[in-house]
């Protein structure tokens, strides 16, 4: 009874009533709108309230107005770590890549560890990539460490693993023959790779991309590939 009692004073502050979910609003809520001043949609009540020292007006009612929603960040704006310790070139055109791609960006997000670099972007520049171009990375992976070593093969996914905690999923690869054999078998999977994601040849994609290029680099002197 004592805590209702309370609720019903704050409520009636000044001698008009208020909703007690007021109470509960932070005060330093604002809504922000694109409408001028003189806009019929500009229509405020003020709300007082309780604080110790006084009243505060912080947060206002709108009537018949309508706040636009959020757009949602892309995925390609999503920032690169400023302080990586491997880069990882992967084809983002790729579906099934792209699982295990998501799954070490989403671990890197705790880490900061790993800088993602999607190879089948107009913006992609071998020249950042140790020289790498499109064709060589789309034949296998490839990764490069903060010192420009380039790792490939497994070797890439075990560094990577490494760096976002799961190390030890790769870890047996360090050893012979073990080594050997499961580069011999992504050896397999890298091959037939566009084959069994349903996808065209690579000398059809290199020339789909060489026409795109062309079209869009008809009024510049260079283009990178």
């Amino acid at each position: 009874m004592a805590l209702r009692g309370a609720v019903v004073t704050a409520c009636n502050v000044g001698g008009r009533h208020r909703n007690p979910s007021l109470l509960s609003v932070p005060h330093y809520l604002k809504l922000k709108f694109h409408y001028p001043p003189s806009h019929a949609l500009h229509r405020f009540t003020a709300f007082p309230i309780y604080q110790p020292g006084g009243l505060k007006y912080p947060i206002r009612a709108i009537s018949e107005a309508t706040v636009d929603p959020l757009t949602p960040k892309k995925e390609d704006e999503e920032q690169s770590p400023q302080n990586w310790t491997i880069k990882m070139l992967y084809d983002g055109d790729c579906p099934l890549c792209m699982r295990e791609v998501n799954m070490l960006r989403e671990r890197n997000k705790r880490y900061g560890t790993i800088k993602f670099v999607d190879i089948s972007s107009d913006d992609y520049s071998p020249k950042d990539n140790q020289g790498l171009d499109y064709k060589t990375v789309m034949g296998r992976i490839h990764a490069i460490l903060s010192d420009g070593t380039i790792v490939t093969d497994v070797e890439a996914f075990r560094r990577l693993y490494e760096q976002v905690g799961l190390g030890w999923v790769y870890a047996i690869t360090k050893y012979e023959p073990i080594a050997t054999i499961t580069d011999a078998i992504y050896g397999v999977w890298a091959k037939y790779r566009l084959q069994i994601t349903g996808r065209p040849p690579l000398e059809e994609i290199l020339g789909s991309r060489k026409k795109n290029k062309d079209e869009v680099c008809n009024d510049r002197n260079s283009c990178k590939m």
